[in-house]
């Protein structure tokens, strides 16, 4: 079992509490999960845990050899291994839309960390009151008396507290007044390449699936909940599926050869994410077209593997012409699916995409 904690400064006010317990309910994976609200429910870890902080933005392979050096750790310690996050992530709070775009929403995250043998995800809300707090007493309050970490593995270059003040050294520093062994990981590399929430993104934003899925140890994907649209794409013979996408910005744009999972299938189909320049161009969507597919699933939640890329949006001189576009689009991508062995270069990665 898995438990999801979320924080709110040292408590969790009515509304935060009402936004946690959606990201919970709303999450979606074969685990059994139990939602604690409060700081209170720490008095258990009178042995101590061990523990990892970070954004982990995709849950790449780097984010999981770490886990698994933990579970070892934790293993060896017989002690609970935590993992802390923050929702936002501190670059999101600061910059808002000029941060880097995001891989994975905390749901996302969930659903692969799920996969791991971790016993809590501490999730602070990050606010005002958490950005203003300096680093020692960020990691005193919460680290050391909250959670009596007595094994802590960070990255070289993390950083914490108000103005990042905060390093592996001031941590090391701080360990030693309160017996926690603080540990530095080291870099995960493939073909001398240090795996990166960084690079992937960079793969993601060329186009460059393999490279990001290689990295990430499965196929680049979305998840979210399927809404109404303004029934555009019916009228023209070419019906999606429509997701929401929270994000100030998006990792990735075009029109893709893609595989969805809902309703307890997995459908092929092609994809256009973005802001559709011709028809609105107003918010970011992701609308999937999926082959030989007729169920209503509005209201279900849909996971997008991105395949491959076809092109970039663009904006069409009429709608007759992005019509015809989506139709040749739809063409390609078929084309695509039956030149390919793409079943074979999934399995290589380890990943399941079978129906169910």
């Amino acid at each position: 079992m898995m438990v999801i904690v979320c924080v709110d400064s040292l408590t969790i006010s009515q509304q935060s509490r009402k936004q946690v317990y959606y990201y919970v309910s709303s999450y979606t994976i074969e685990l059994l999960m139990k939602l604690l609200r409060g700081i209170q429910h720490f008095s258990a870890f009178d042995k101590g845990v061990v523990a990892t902080i970070g954004n982990f933005d995709g849950v790449h392979l780097g984010h999981q050899n770490l886990i698994r050096t933990l579970e070892k750790k934790a293993n060896d310690l017989k002690l609970p291994l935590v993992l802390i996050l923050f929702e936002p992530q501190p670059r999101e709070y600061f910059q808002r839309e000029k941060a880097p775009a995001r891989l994975s929403s905390l749901r996302e995250k969930l659903d692969v960390l799920g996969s791991c043998q971790i016993d809590y995800v501490y999730c602070f809300k990050f606010n005002n009151t958490l950005a203003q707090t300096y680093a020692a007493d960020f990691a005193r309050t919460y680290l050391f008396f909250t959670l009596n970490v007595k094994y802590l593995l960070v990255g070289e270059d993390f950083r914490f507290g108000k103005d990042r003040e905060g390093d592996v050294n001031l941590l090391k520093k701080l360990g030693s007044e309160y017996a926690c062994d603080v540990s530095i990981y080291s870099n995960f590399c493939i073909n001398e390449n240090r795996i990166s929430s960084t690079r992937i993104r960079t793969a993601l934003q060329h186009g460059d699936l393999n490279t990001a899925a290689k990295y990430l140890g499965r196929p680049y994907s979305i998840c979210g909940r399927i809404l109404h649209g303004d029934g555009r794409g019916r009228q023209w013979g070419i019906p999606t599926a429509n997701l929401a996408l929270h994000r100030y910005s998006l990792p990735l744009q075009g029109v893709f050869v893609v595989r969805a999972r809902v309703a307890s299938q997995m459908v092929y189909g092609v994809a256009n994410i973005g802001r559709r320049p011709t028809v609105d161009g107003s918010k970011n969507i992701l609308e999937v077209h999926l082959f030989d597919f007729d169920l209503s699933i509005y209201g279900e939640l849909m996971q997008v593997f991105f395949l491959h890329k076809l092109r970039d949006e663009v904006k069409f001189t009429s709608v007759d012409a992005l019509i015809a576009q989506i139709y040749d689009d739809i063409v390609a991508a078929k084309e695509f699916l039956r030149n390919c062995n793409e079943k074979t270069s999934i399995s290589t990665l380890g990943v399941d995409l079978s129906a169910g």
